[in-house]
């Protein structure tokens, strides 16, 4: 598959850059023929993605790590890849159950969220290496006339 654009960004494991994630995604987004309701879904998946970076993979401490986010512009589809080199996640499939948490202050629906607004999810984590979520969003490329 061709690139035709790619945007990479370093974030500090704070939750205030959680919202600067979110809105990258979502200008990403705005160069694919998308209506603005999955863009919204885009940019939930995307801050859940990395709001479970900061407070899972790095358990709040803003002196813990970098979140790299990068976005990929295809013919007919968007991927986002959040990576967090964390604590890492024990069991993936529990984690990705709904109201599962490792945080019981949390909902657990972080995964769930990121699993029904985007075409695909896939999860690859090592304990006390990371994580990485790749999510992708299919479109119909525009039609030029």
């Amino acid at each position: 598959m061709e690139i035709k654009n790619q945007l990479t960004m370093k974030l500090q494991s704070l939750s205030e850059n959680v919202g600067i994630a979110r809105i990258a995604a979502a200008a990403f987004a705005a160069q694919a023929d998308l209506p603005i309701s999955e863009i919204d879904e885009i940019k939930v998946a995307v801050s859940e993605a990395v709001s479970n970076s900061v407070i899972h993979g790095y358990g709040n401490d803003p002196k813990a790590g970098i979140i790299e986010c990068t976005m990929t512009l295809y013919e007919e589809m968007l991927e986002y890849i959040v990576i967090d080199y964390g604590k890492g996640i024990e069991d993936i499939a529990l984690a990705r159950q709904a109201s599962y948490s490792s945080d019981p202050e949390r909902m657990g629906l972080g995964f769930v969220f990121m699993e029904s607004f985007m075409d695909e999810l896939e999860v690859r984590s090592e304990v006390g290496q990371g994580t990485t979520v790749r999510m992708c969003k299919k479109f119909s490329p525009r039609k030029t006339h």
